[in-house]
C-alpha cells in the first residue's frame, strides 16, 4: 500500500500525469493498490490460525505494521532523497520488533 499511498508524490512529476491530473493519479493507485491486496488477502488467509495457519488475528495485525513499516522506510529512503532516519525512528522500530516479539509471546 506504500507505493499506493505515497507513490503518486513522485508519479505527479512524470508527463503522464501531468496530463491526466488527479484522476490519473487516483487511478494509478487504485490499480497498485488492488495488486497489492491481491497478495494481502490470500497471505491473511493462509497465515491465520483458524484457518491451519500460525497466527492469530493480533500477531497477524502487529507483523503485518511492522512489514508495511519496513516498506516505508526503504520506499522513502529511496525515492525522497530528503528524508533522513534519526535516533528515535530506530527507537520506535526497535519498540514495534517487541511488539511484535511480546504479540507472539
Amino acid at each position: 500500500m506504500t507505493i499506493a499511498w505515497y507513490g503518486h508524490l513522485k508519479f505527479q512529476h512524470l508527463k503522464f500525469f501531468q496530463k491526466t491530473g488527479l484522476a490519473g493519479l487516483i487511478l494509478a493507485s487504485w490499480l497498485i493498490a488492488f495488486f497489492e491486496y491481491c497478495l494481502m488477502v490470500p497471505a491473511n488467509k493462509i497465515g491465520y490460525q483458524e484457518n491451519g495457519g500460525p497466527f492469530t488475528l493480533l500477531q497477524l495485525k502487529v507483523i503485518q505494521e511492522v512489514i508495511t513499516l519496513v516498506v516505508f522506510t526503504v520506499f522513502t529512503l529511496l525515492l525522497f532523497k530528503n528524508e533522513q532516519l534519526k535516533w528515535n525512528h530506530f527507537v520506535g522500530f526497535g519498540f514495534l520488533v517487541l511488539a511484535v516479539y511480546f504479540i507472539r509471546k
